[in-house]
């Protein structure tokens, strides 16, 4: 048990015991655990298997390489619109959990036997890699940017990606290239916390509008 793991759920304002059963029911599948991206983390021979964090109408359980799950129980949902190989079970009471526990160990215990066998999610050709020629050009032009850029993940590459081609004037794209450009320069993701007030760290939550109040 990871001494920073029991900083964050007794900090941690909501889901306190939801989170502390779930964290019992992962270490019970032998795995280690860390604090990443600033929620606890567990991995198996250092490959990451699963996550555990607090929402606001929810707390949920994240797996890495969800997509290549079995889910004979209907249990995963995508985390988001474009997410491909990440999937997430929610919880909104501590009864559902324990009621799932020997379903929810079969789905962690699947998920280390995909580890060890090394398998990998075939992620679809898609448009969110594209980068539009506005930002090629900055980023031909700013080897400092260019590098930025490519250190991000590519969750926060394709963020951006995204954000920026939804723009259909050239002109739009250009402005919102340049508004995010000291954030690229800063590590940052566009959803990431910038003021350092957050507390869904590295996530931004909204409590810089809420400074000095």
């Amino acid at each position: 048990m990871n001494p920073k793991v029991d900083t964050f759920i007794a900090n941690s304002k909501n889901w306190r015991a939801e989170l502390e059963i779930l964290r019992k029911i992962i270490l019970d599948c032998n795995l280690f655990e860390d604090i990443k991206w600033g929620v606890p983390c567990y991995t198996y021979q250092n490959s990451n298997i699963v996550i555990i964090q607090g929402f606001k109408a929810y707390c949920g359980l994240s797996f890495f390489k969800g997509a290549l799950l079995n889910d004979a129980n209907q249990l995963l949902v995508k985390p988001g619109e474009n997410t491909q190989s990440g999937r997430l079970i929610r919880f909104t009471n501590i009864q559902e959990i324990i009621k799932l526990e020997p379903v929810l160990k079969a789905y962690i215990f699947e998920a280390i036997e995909l580890e060890k066998k090394g398998l990998k999610v075939d992620f679809e050709k898609d448009n969110t890699h594209i980068i539009t020629e506005e930002f090629q050009n900055k980023l031909n032009n700013n080897p400092e940017l260019k590098k930025a850029f490519e250190n991000l993940t590519p969750g926060r590459q394709r963020a951006y990606n995204l954000f920026f081609s939804a723009a259909k004037q050239s002109k739009t794209r250009e402005v919102r290239i340049e508004k995010y450009t000291q954030q690229i320069l800063n590590g940052k993701g566009i959803n990431d916390c910038t003021c350092g007030l957050s507390k869904k760290m590295p996530y931004c939550d909204g409590s810089h509008g809420r400074k000095g109040l």
